[in-house]
């Protein structure tokens, strides 16, 4: 290997320690964002952290009033994909503001 070729890979090397680093350093920080979203006029609500884990539910008394299980199933359902959408957005956000990998003619 000539010393350009291990300066290179060198390089490549160290680039993705830091990548490492910085894509648990993401993690860490997208852990402790939150991300709360409601369905149905606000009668379901659903908090989730910035990785997408559902981190709370919470269901108001007046949405089992007249309503089929069925309805309230989808009604959570729908909050908890919303939740998990935005999440994948803000994480793919934050993966576009990383630093990309040097190219190297």
């Amino acid at each position: 290997m000539t010393q350009e070729t291990m300066a290179d890979l060198n390089q490549f090397l160290q680039f993705g320690q830091h990548m490492q680093g910085r894509l648990q350093q993401l993690e860490s920080e997208l852990a402790g964002r939150v991300i709360e979203i409601s369905a149905g006029a606000g009668m379901v609500r659903v908090t989730a952290d910035g990785r997408g884990t559902v981190l709370h539910i919470s269901i108001a008394p007046d949405a089992f009033e007249g309503r089929d299980a069925e309805l309230l199933s989808d009604l959570v359902l729908g909050a908890v994909a919303e939740a998990q959408r935005r999440a994948a957005e803000l994480m793919q956000a934050e993966m576009r503001s990383m630093p990309q990998l040097p190219l190297t003619p």
